[in-house]
């Protein structure tokens, strides 16, 4: 019978030369099993000493744990030493250079969908022949109320509740002068009443009419975005701070027609060129008449019904949608600016205003306002 022992002897020194060759984790794993398993020799060896002579199972026995004990040693050493290797060639690996730009490149910032709505109107008007005008936002009561036609007491001043400022806490360079409270230059009434009630944060862009005509004779076309302020709630149609586009037009020979031609080609512009308008009676106190403006549906194309017959919850099922407000100017604004040519006997124009918001919102489906202030980057993120 062979020496059992020496048997065990070489199997430890095979194992050890074994593992000290292991290349990988995975390579030492499989010489575990093999030399340590169940299956393994050395443990069928130890398994099988109760049937070796009696003179041989002490020293057999011995010997046995004695390798079993040297291999795991040898095992757990190799072990460490392969994962700290294989850590060391990933940390290589994967190394960033933070130096260098991100792969892919970060994506870069682009305009606010509120902004980009904005150009594009602008563009449509400039295309008309219109030139773009910007105004101050802190805004004397004379232009933004007194010479649109609401004078003092009017009842339309409260539909705009706004914020009134203090002009002395104003920069003395910044402060506004003061205007007359009638129509014409040094007309006779009352002076505006001193105090915080002078000055507001404007509640339109409308009051560029009034300093436009003031700076130009005409004829005018112009267009005046910007952004608006009313004590309203936030929710998901209101809000405080709002932008608007205001049009003006004044001429010899302008009439409705002229609105309604100018109203047709920007809907077609911004909504796709199936567009049609339809203009309803409204009230407006610096217009005369005054119509409300819709546009056809551009999702059920003015049926009022989608595909499947259900009603279609964007025109209400009416097919149509409102977009903005506009009418012929008063002939009272004109008494304002009269010293400038605007006789009213004379020349006659039009006047529009809308909310960049609702045309955001109805152009690209957003179903609430607070999406455009929120800086969400998963709603900012697919205007880009």
């Amino acid at each position: 019978m062979p020496d059992v022992r020496e048997r065990v002897e070489e199997l430890r020194r095979e194992g050890e030369a074994a593992i000290a060759a292991a290349s990988d984790v995975a390579a030492l794993e499989e010489l575990r099993v093999g030399y340590l398993g169940r299956k393994a020799e050395l443990t069928a060896i130890l398994r099988g000493i109760a049937e070796l002579p009696a003179d041989q199972r002490g020293p057999v026995g011995s010997a046995g744990n004695e390798a079993r004990r040297a291999l795991e040693q040898v095992l757990e050493a190799r072990r460490v030493e392969l994962e700290a290797g294989e850590l060391e060639r990933r940390l290589r690996a994967d190394a960033v250079d933070v130096t260098l730009p991100g792969l892919p490149p970060a994506p870069v910032g682009s305009r606010n969908l509120l902004l980009r709505t904005m150009r594009e109107v602008e563009d449509v008007f400039v295309g008309l022949g219109y030139r773009i005008m910007e105004g101050p936002e802190v805004e004397l009561d004379y232009y933004n109320f007194t010479a649109l036609n609401h004078p003092p007491g009017h009842a339309a001043r409260m539909a705009q509740d706004t914020f009134y400022v203090d002009p002395e806490s104003l920069d003395p360079e910044l402060r506004l002068e003061p205007a007359p409270t009638e129509p014409g230059e040094g007309a006779p009434g009352p002076a505006l009443p001193p105090g915080p009630e002078d000055v507001v944060l404007r509640t339109h862009t409308s009051p560029m009419q009034v300093r436009a005509m003031e700076a130009s004779e005409p004829p005018i076309l112009i267009v005046v975005p910007g952004r608006c302020y009313r004590s309203d709630p936030f929710d998901a149609t209101h809000s405080p701070i709002f932008h608007q586009v205001e049009g003006l037009a004044v001429a010899e020979s302008i009439t409705l027609a002229d609105l309604k031609g100018t109203l047709d080609e920007f809907a077609r512009a911004i909504f796709g060129p199936e567009r049609k308008t339809r203009f309803r009676p409204g009230f407006f106190p610096f217009t005369e008449p005054s119509v409300e403006v819709d546009v056809s549906c551009f999702r059920c194309g003015g049926s009022g019904e989608l595909p499947d017959g259900s009603r279609d919850p964007l025109c209400k099922g009416i097919g149509w949608i409102e977009i903005l407000g506009s009418g012929m100017v008063d002939p009272n604004v004109y008494g304002f600016v009269s010293d400038r040519g605007y006789d009213p006997e004379r020349v006659q124009g039009f006047a529009f205003g809308m909310g960049i918001e609702r045309i955001a919102m109805l152009k690209h489906g957003v179903p609430d306002l607070r999406k455009f202030y929120d800086n969400d980057v998963r709603v900012l993120g697919q205007f880009r």
